[in-house]
């Protein structure tokens, strides 16, 4: 794969679903004992508010091109960052 495919990043070549494994894998060792319950909600949210904060710093805070960079629908985007508390007023 060359280095500008999504799943590389920019400084090495360590794909993203290798740091997730290493995060999930630690948390589920850190439970010590307790039963884990909605574990996909959990890492979506955990994953969300810092990407879309990543790619507003990368934009510039352009919105247009932070809702093309994610493959989301401009008010989609919005709506996220109202959620999660980035939307600049």
């Amino acid at each position: 794969m060359n280095s500008k495919s999504p799943i590389f990043t920019a400084q090495s070549d360590v794909a993203l679903r290798i740091h997730v494994d290493r995060a999930v894998r630690h948390y589920f060792a850190q439970l010590q004992g307790e039963q884990p319950s909605q574990v996909y909600d959990m890492v979506l949210a955990e994953m969300e508010k810092p990407l879309l904060s990543v790619v507003l710093e990368y934009t510039r805070g352009n919105q247009t091109r932070a809702a093309e960079i994610l493959g989301l629908n401009r008010g989609t985007l919005r709506k996220k960052l109202k959620t999660h508390g980035l939307m600049s007023e």
